[in-house]
């Protein structure tokens, strides 16, 4: 799951870049940046219906540098890498069979940021991802796409817009999706916001958020989840295709250590979890269906 907080917080950023204006043009620095982010994510055991159970172990870095000529106006160029750890167990099902364990991801973005005026932005976010079992080659598990849309500033507190996001599937039809692009401070701690700082596989979910007095921030989140992979030539499924999809729901809390860097603490429950095994035609093997599964993560950001 955690891994893709990338693309949600690239999009999320895009979406911001149409609000508080005064405030960004005030502290706007013209030139490059770097960031840094990444974290850790413990999903426990979860019982399939088919028998036996899972848990996975993932693990997630990015780093990226932007280079903004003025201000709403940002091309930033990002890579990140994954690692997904899963456990099965038992003798029966989809569990049984043991189908993969580590699972790699790598994937390069370049966000382009645009600010035509002070009610319009425009974001465009290309993207190559590679996902594919340790022991297989990352080529093998190519994909790629983009997102895009703009938000409209309707006043100082409130930007929306929408979006769409077209992204290749390994051995299945190409994903096509709306997304919502929203910004809206409901009071002065208190706000709503498209993605920040969960995760994003098909697009990114929605985000309350409550800042209070001090360095803190709490939120309440929710989003639609999906990863694919190509497998290795052993297996029950030699050079076949897994996949993993939930509906995470997520509280947490991130603590600002300065202005540039912070520390978030997630927990959850991963609701509609579903694991698939197809073969390298892409057509099903098995599917199985788990238990609501809860999770704990840790992910950190810096900016420079």
């Amino acid at each position: 799951m955690l891994c893709l907080l990338l693309t949600a917080t690239s999009v999320v950023e895009a979406q911001q870049a149409g609000t508080d204006n005064a405030a960004r043009v005030e502290n706007f620095r013209p030139g490059w940046s770097t960031s840094f982010q990444g974290g850790f994510a413990r999903q426990f055991d979860a019982d399939m219906n088919g028998g036996g159970a899972f848990s996975v172990k993932r693990l997630f870095i990015q780093g990226g540098a932007a280079y903004a000529p003025k201000p709403g106006r940002r091309v930033t160029i990002s890579v990140g890498y994954g690692r997904h750890s899963y456990d099965f167990s038992g003798a029966t099902g989809l569990a049984g069979l043991a189908p993969w364990q580590d699972i790699d991801t790598l994937r390069f973005g370049l966000p382009v940021h645009y600010r035509f005026d002070e009610k319009i932005t425009l974001f465009i976010l290309p993207t190559l991802r590679f996902a594919a079992q340790s022991s297989a080659s990352l080529d093998d598990g190519a994909s790629g796409g983009a997102l895009g849309g703009f938000s409209y500033r309707v006043s100082d507190r409130l930007s929306l817009g929408p979006g769409v996001g077209v992204l290749t599937r390994i051995e299945d039809s190409t994903d096509v999706f709306p997304i919502l692009l929203i910004n809206w401070k409901i009071t002065d701690r208190l706000s709503l916001e498209t993605g920040r700082g969960l995760a994003a596989t098909a697009g990114p979910g929605l985000t309350l958020n409550w800042r209070t007095a001090d360095n803190w921030r709490f939120l309440a989140g929710a989003r639609y989840d999906k990863l694919r992979f190509r497998l290795d030539d052993s297996g029950p499924a030699p050079r076949g295709v897994g996949e993993d999809r939930s509906l995470p729901l997520v509280l947490g809390a991130t603590y600002h250590l300065n202005p540039t860097v912070e520390l978030t603490v997630l927990s959850g429950v991963e609701l509609e979890g579903e694991l698939r095994l197809d073969d390298e035609n892409g057509d099903r093997i098995v599917q199985d269906d788990h238990d609501e599964a809860a999770f704990l993560a840790l992910t950190f950001r810096a900016r420079f």
